[in-house]
């Protein structure tokens, strides 16, 4: 897929991410200055929580941007709950809410330093001349203070508007459709149009609002009308246009979810296209963690994605035990019904199962053919897995069953290791059966004869409100047992460079073609 194609297929996204980015931005620093200038002023007349309110401010900055975003869902997840249950009425833990309510927190800090700044760094006497001249505190406050520490407040709410703008790019993971839905799937998918075209589109965002605070700084420090209003009309244009296709657009019948990894990109286009071509309105919010994804249906945020029997098997279900594939299948869909009235729709005939995998010419170097074999060298070797394989059940049962100590543990983004294994830079990754790089990189996946590690069938999960959607199950039927694994591996090489380096929309196509020919 050449860059013209890219581009153009970034261009036609842009409406919808850039209105949502700016949805978000925008209400987080607007709720995030209602916070703060109270707080600001509170703190100059009251020195003993000034530090406080400023240390408390400052801890905030410390927590990296997408763990904050990431601890919110949890925690409005629990309140959504008791409000259902106090209120008989609950709220959307998911995407917006949590985004909005993490990036007001990053907001504060400039704004209440620099007008903590601006009113403690007025000249005293004029301050005596206010109270001399009669002004009560409030009167001096509105009339003299803010507007004389308005020049530093200005710079302050600048730095906040461009962290805001910035930091938003890293609300996808929590269901937030923002810029960085171009860079977290750019990023799974090697599109580096996408991850250039959402950093480069950030960034313009947050130059112009800036340079738009700026020209208003300007004017309220020279006291040029004109500068501020055409400032102030330049971001009201701005969030205008960026919302006016964000309120436009129809609301979505269904939400389709999806994981952060190449297959689940591509998956979710093919449930897309299906039931865009049954009649039903669609929309996705993909780049999900696998905790959050499964919440996320349990709560109806979502109303179906793809997940794997494995994951719930050992991290939903806390089962360790090794079991065939199909009883793994029939307790997880007995489970489901029971415990959350989730319907596992069907498998889609296919598994992605983690496995143990290295590049064939080390592996032939040591005579390493199973995960026994690769026992007895793991202490001089290295392995890398993707950023929660070392906090999986998974991999503690391989530890347990196998006695695996290796050298040296290191995370990789998954689209890397799988090239790093073939470099040599690591001697052992964490790899998805399905993935197309297997192939590409001319990689061996070793045995595991203790079974370890659970089967992992992608199965279609529909959220308990969509239990007896007959539509969307007549949608989604021809997909079940239809994708084998030698289908979704190609599917995936296509994804990565091999045969036409495509877009998952073009590949889910194409393998809606594949599953037709077959069934004819």
């Amino acid at each position: 897929m050449n860059t013209d194609v890219r581009l153009s297929e970034a261009l036609a996204r842009l409406p919808d991410y850039l209105g949502s980015h700016v949805l978000v931005s925008v209400t987080a620093l607007a709720l995030g200055l209602a916070a703060s200038l109270p707080l600001a002023i509170l703190a100059t007349r009251r020195h003993q929580l000034r530090n406080l309110i400023l240390g408390l401010a400052s801890v905030v900055q410390t927590i990296p941007g997408l763990a904050l975003l990431a601890l919110f869902y949890p925690l409005l997840l629990v309140l959504s709950t008791l409000a259902g249950k106090i209120f008989g009425v609950g709220f959307s833990a998911l995407g917006f809410l949590p985004s909005v309510l993490a990036l007001a927190l990053y907001s504060m800090l400039p704004v209440l330093r620099n007008t903590v700044t601006g009113i403690l760094g007025i000249d005293p006497t004029i301050k005596a001349a206010t109270l001399g001249v009669g002004m009560t505190e409030g009167q001096a406050l509105r009339m003299v203070e803010l507007p004389l520490a308005l020049p530093v407040i200005m710079a302050g709410i600048r730095t906040s508007a461009v962290w805001v703008i910035g930091t938003a790019t890293l609300a996808t993971p929590v269901g937030q459709t923002s810029l960085g839905n171009y860079i977290f799937t750019g990023l799974q998918t090697q599109n580096w149009v996408f991850v250039v075209f959402g950093c480069v589109a950030s960034a313009v965002l947050a130059l112009a609002v800036d340079q738009l605070l700026a020209l208003m700084e300007s004017g309220i420090s020279a006291r040029k009308r004109n500068r501020i209003l055409l400032g102030g009309a330049g971001i009201v244009l701005i969030v205008l246009a960026a919302l006016t296709p964000v309120f436009a657009r129809p609301g979505a019948a269904y939400y389709v979810g999806a994981k952060a990894f190449t297959e689940q990109y591509i998956l979710e286009s093919l449930i897309d296209q299906r039931l865009r071509a049954a009649g039903l309105s669609v929309r996705v919010r993909d780049g999900l963690g696998s905790a959050v994804i499964f919440d996320a249906l349990k709560n109806g945020d979502i109303d179906l994605y793809v997940e794997y029997s494995g994951t719930l098997w050992a991290n939903q279900m806390n089962q360790a035990e090794a079991r065939p594939r199909q009883e793994v299948l029939a307790e997880v869909k007995d489970w489901l019904a029971k415990a959350y009235n989730i319907t596992m729709l069907g498998d889609l005939g296919f598994e992605n199962a983690y496995a143990l995998a290295m590049s064939r010419k080390r592996a032939q170097e040591l005579d390493i053919r199973s995960i026994s074999d690769l026992a007895r060298y793991a202490p001089q070797l290295s392995i890398a897995g993707d950023y929660e394989f070392f906090a999986r059940p998974e991999w503690h049962s391989l530890v347990v069953d196998y006695g695996l100590s290796f050298r040296e543990r290191r995370l990789i983004q998954p689209e890397f290791m799988y090239k790093a294994a073939a470099d040599g830079e690591v001697d052992v990754i964490s790899a998805y059966t399905s993935e197309g790089r297997i192939k590409q990189y001319d990689l061996v996946v070793l045995e595991d004869p203790k079974h370890a590690i659970p089967p992992y069938d992608a199965i279609v999960l529909l959220a308990p409100k969509r239990a007896h959607d007959e539509k969307l199950a007549a949608a989604l039927k021809p997909l079940l047992g239809a994708i084998n694994i030698d289908l979704m591996r190609d599917a995936n090489l296509r994804a990565n460079g091999q045969g036409g380096d495509s877009s998952p929309d073009e590949i889910a196509h194409w393998m809606w073609s594949e599953i037709e020919k077959k069934g004819r």
